[in-house]
């Protein structure tokens, strides 16, 4: 398990002083760091047609993207090139343990693990992000720049499916190495060159925008044919324009809307179902023949350990002490008793259940069934 070494600064100090304010280098933010897999673990998923990878390439001060999946990786040199590969935490057990140090922040802001793979003198570009993102120097040597915002920073496209921004004045200039972490806030400009061959891990974090809650609210409406209360208006007055809409009922339907918003129970069920969806395919893969509750209670047991699917989502409300917890895994609802929030902490908190975790989930008869079902959903799977 990796661990965050912020030096001299404490998780506190890091939140109150930099998170979503400025950036950071941490050198040795991970000590003695290990690739959690290889240059060329990270090509062979490009090849896959389930994996969202890319390759951006800049020559004589032109740029070219292309899309995976890849067939063979010739004819791009031995320089001036980038392979980015999204969702790696799906995909790559070892990898997806990098995600754990920076679980300071809730699992639903947590997005996903990008991995890239840079010749001497790749990268995509000066650029901004509009979400936070720890970036972790695995092998190779990269240089990077990184400013504030700027309002009158340029963005322009050298590449159709490539946006970028115009020179900026750096706050942090310098050459990372294995294990060194970089915090870049929403709306900071950067830059990274590799140096030499270099794998780079990038923890991003989901900021969703109004347009979007309230897209994924407007659908959990329709899927679950949810009409709330109708307009009236008892106190009408007549109009003395047919074609006017008052500013009063403006206001009526503004109240409408906003007593819909206000339902604490309908938006924290919606926002669980959307937040805890998955944005690209799992890797689901649901054992043939289905267990048993008896066979799992004996796995479990025995000793057995059980791990959660990479990407999954998992994340659970508690309202007060003595609601009902409802735990939401993958977009689906799950309501559980008061007196089972330790079950839900254990299943969204932990990416392995050790064999006390274990021990916890045989205790009752509907624990045993709720984690025989996540298993023949191929959600947790047992570690060999």
């Amino acid at each position: 398990m990796y661990q965050l070494d912020l030096a001299n600064l404490s998780l506190e100090q890091f939140l109150a002083e930099y998170w979503q304010k400025k950036p950071l280098l941490i050198k040795g933010g991970f000590q003695n760091f290990q690739d959690p897999l290889s240059a060329d673990e990270l090509a062979g998923l490009a090849l896959d047609e389930q994996v969202d990878a890319r390759l951006i390439q800049r020559s004589e001060g032109s740029w070219q993207l292309d899309e995976g999946p890849f067939e063979h990786f010739e004819g791009y040199g031995e320089q001036d090139w980038t392979l980015l590969v999204q969702a790696v935490d799906h995909w790559h057990p070892a990898a997806a343990t990098l995600l754990e140090p920076f679980r300071f922040i809730p699992n639903w802001r947590i997005d996903d693990l990008m991995v890239s793979f840079s010749a001497p003198g790749g990268g995509v570009g000066p650029h901004l992000d509009q979400y936070d993102v720890f970036i972790i120097q695995g092998m190779g040597k990269r240089r990077w720049r990184v400013g504030m915002p700027n309002a009158s920073l340029e963005q322009f496209c050298p590449h159709p499916r490539l946006l970028q921004v115009s020179d900026f004045q750096a706050c942090i200039d310098a050459v990372m190495e294995p294990g060194d972490i970089l915090y870049i806030p929403p709306g900071c400009p950067h830059d990274g060159i590799a140096l030499e061959p270099s794998l780079n891990y990038s923890v991003g974090f989901r900021a969703p925008a109004q347009k979007d809650l309230f897209g994924g609210l407007a659908d959990y409406l329709l899927d679950f044919q949810i009409d709330g209360e109708r307009f009236s208006d008892p106190g009408r007055l007549a109009s003395e324009s047919p074609g006017a809409i008052q500013g009063r009922d403006l206001a009526e339907i503004r109240q409408l809307m906003q007593a819909m918003l206000s339902d604490d129970d309908l938006i924290s069920h919606w926002f669980g179902s959307y937040i805890s969806q998955a944005k690209r395919e799992l890797d689901l893969q649901e054992p043939e023949p289905h267990y048993q509750a008896e066979e799992i209670a004996e796995y479990l047991e025995e000793g057995s350990v059980l791990g959660r699917l990479g990407g999954l989502r998992c994340c659970y409300q508690q309202l007060d002490a003595n609601a009902d917890v409802q735990l939401f895994i993958n977009g689906d609802r799950f309501p559980l008793p008061a007196t089972e929030l330790a079950t839900a902490r254990l299943l969204t908190d932990q990416p392995q259940l050790d064999e006390a975790a274990c021990r916890h989930l045989v205790q009752t008869p509907e624990r045993l069934g709720f984690i025989t079902q996540l298993i023949n959903q191929g959600y947790w799977y047992f570690i060999e």
